[in-house]
């Protein structure tokens, strides 16, 4: 049962081959490696920048340092993805983890201000990251993150999938709130996060609904291409 759920709820994401995914207690994790490191990149990185930021609601985009490092990541993961695909080289899955995971980290230096600045009725223009102490404990938490998805993540079995699943809807979440903070009725309306349930349930929809759009897409594809 949980082999057809993980399959059905990555499907419309992700290529899913075996030979590029990782596996716990047998069962196959819904997106690939590289996308696994992605969405727990993300989400791991949005987690220690609240930390790090202890209530700062900071608007500001990171030092032009930081800023540089994450387009590094990015492109870094489109070099091994574009070099790996026309077959210039050889990768493997801890690389496309690597990478991955870089990658979910650079997203969310745009992503937190942007969710600050329309999120709260108060909030600072002050930049994310901007103190020594928070860059280093952002920076560290990266490799730390690569660890525990690849070698404890396994050992926590058949919970394996499910939390990379719940990383999948908790980043497709915050990209989207970004968008419902859009509609004036919740553009910087709350004190607290509790207080903004109602976008971000709408938020949560908006994520089931492209889930089950982006599975239909990828069949209505493979149906295309076997008429062809």
């Amino acid at each position: 049962m949980i082999d057809a759920a993980m399959h059905w709820f990555g499907f419309g994401l992700c290529h899913q081959l075996a030979a590029r995914s990782f596996f716990g207690g047998g069962h196959q994790l819904p997106v690939c490696a590289r996308d696994t490191g992605i969405y727990v990149g993300f989400v791991v990185s949005m987690l220690v920048l609240a930390v790090t930021e202890r209530g700062g609601r900071r608007t500001g985009m990171p030092p032009a340092g930081i800023l540089a490092l994450g387009l590094a990541a990015l492109a870094i993961m489109g070099w091994d993805g574009v070099t790996s695909y026309a077959g210039l080289r050889e990768t493997t899955n801890v690389i496309r983890l690597a990478t991955g995971v870089g990658t979910g980290f650079a997203l969310t230096l745009v992503i937190v201000p942007i969710l600050n600045a329309q999120l709260w009725v108060r909030s600072s223009p002050a930049s994310i990251l901007s103190s020594p102490g928070a860059v280093v404990a952002w920076c560290a938490a990266a490799p730390v993150t690569f660890a525990a998805v690849y070698w404890v993540g396994p050992l926590t079995g058949a919970a394996y999938p499910l939390l990379v699943a719940a990383a999948v809807i908790a980043t497709f979440t915050a990209v989207n709130l970004v968008v419902v903070l859009l509609v004036p009725r919740f553009e910087r309306r709350f004190d607290r996060l509790r207080e903004a349930w109602p976008a971000i349930a709408l938020a949560l929809v908006a994520t089931a609904v492209e889930l089950a759009a982006a599975d239909w897409f990828r069949l209505w594809l493979l149906s295309f291409a076997s008429r062809r």
